[in-house]
């Protein structure tokens, strides 16, 4: 299929290239960002601190904190209030089964996993990719994800622009639901 090959890129060496480390390195625990006990309830909460000004390191407490119900916490960096002119990103702690609604955004997106499994639904297209993998979304594709594994994990997303939208389309797809009895 032509078109996965466009979706994934699948690197061996994605830890070294990006981080300059290697894979014995990344193969650490992933790193908690997800409050405890998970939420019941989705939420989108403003930083907990203003970033410095002139800073050039933003750490969560900096940035828009969200969670998607079922199993998906993460931090947001809208590029424009950080001072970047064309970049905005997400980092994500996602468990099992979680991921966040069907949606769409105004630019493309990178998705950089340094460990674990996702399950994508890409403009209808479902597929799997095991990491390290980056997975390009096209500007404007309805797409949304789950952690195909059994262990959380932290997946980067990074746009192409310093203000990606997000347009929720439904509920994700992926995410089981409870059985009608």
């Amino acid at each position: 299929m032509q078109k996965k090959g466009k979706a994934l890129f699948k690197l061996a060496f994605v830890p070294t290239l990006l981080f300059g480390c290697d894979l014995q390195e990344a193969s650490a625990p992933f790193t908690q960002l997800a409050p405890t006990p998970m939420p019941k309830e989705s939420y989108e909460k403003p930083p907990e601190e203003p970033l410095e000004s002139g800073s050039l390191i933003i750490k969560p407490a900096n940035m828009t904190s969200f969670y998607d119900h079922p199993g998906e916490a993460g931090y947001l960096a809208m590029g424009e209030d950080y001072g970047f002119d064309s970049l905005s990103f997400v980092i994500t702690e996602t468990h099992p089964h979680g991921g966040p609604p069907l949606h769409t955004h105004s630019s493309e997106e990178a998705h950089v996993l340094l460990k674990g499994t996702i399950e994508y639904i890409v403009d209808g297209e479902r597929f799997t990719a095991t990491a390290p993998y980056i997975a390009r979304v096209p500007a404007g594709a309805q797409h949304t994800f789950i952690n195909a594994g059994s262990s959380p994990v932290n997946l980067i997303g990074v746009f192409s622009t310093n203000n990606p939208g997000f347009e929720p389309i439904g509920p994700n797809p992926l995410v089981p639901r409870p059985q009608s009895k």
